[in-house]
């Protein structure tokens, strides 16, 4: 009976059936993704998936809202910092080419279960708190509506890459960004700089009389 009592006792089980959730859609997509299947990879009984979560949108918000803190959580751990205040088309574009340059598989999984939520209503308030927790962390260097902008283009570009196995590129990443920039004369050298580009060659001879 104490060892039935100690079982029951695991105020880590939803924990750990919402890591099981991301494990089994990332191995096997949403389509394998089930109470059953769940319980099988947290190794916990079938009823405890269901008393946790009720639907498996309910897993599924659970499991979309932890995967949001990849690329959205290391955006605002630097949103503060001075580089990217000082440049922030080439500190998005490095952020980018850091989570999204290495292994795929966490990125893969997070945009799966964000577009997941063009089939499942439910997920549609979690894909927005996304959206509008980047575009807070980007309105803090520039305005609101370039912000939007700018998350819009950091979308497409890194669902581009996923989908076409193309390697990111950064330079790429880092010149688009900077188009949708307002200009920034308070910042020589930065991309988004008002200041005209210095040129390189030899001025020719004068032609004032």
């Amino acid at each position: 009976m104490a060892a039935a009592r100690a079982r029951r006792h695991d105020p880590e089980r939803r924990q750990r059936i919402v890591d099981a959730a991301l494990r089994v859609v990332g191995a096997r997509g949403i389509a394998g993704l089930s109470h059953r299947t769940v319980a099988a990879e947290a190794d916990v009984p079938l009823g405890s998936t269901t008393y946790h979560f009720a639907s498996l949108d309910e897993l599924l918000v659970a499991a979309l809202r932890q995967a949001n803190e990849g690329f959205g959580g290391q955006l605002r751990e630097r949103a503060e910092l001075p580089e990217m205040a000082a440049g922030l088309p080439s500190a998005l574009a490095r952020l980018m080419g850091e989570w999204i340059g290495g292994d795929r598989t966490g990125v893969e999984l997070e945009y799966e279960l964000y577009l997941a939520a063009l089939r499942r209503p439910a997920l549609r308030p979690v894909a927005a708190e996304w959206t509008e927790a980047v575009t807070e962390a980007l309105s803090r260097h520039t305005d609101l509506v370039t912000a939007r902008a700018l998350v819009a283009l950091m979308d497409g570009i890194c669902l581009q890459v996923l989908l076409t196995g193309a390697e990111y590129d950064e330079a790429y990443a880092r010149d688009m960004m900077a188009r949708l920039l307002p200009a920034r004369p308070d910042i020589p050298g930065d991309p988004t700089s008002g200041e005209a580009p210095v040129s390189s060659e030899t001025p020719g001879p004068s032609t004032d009389t």
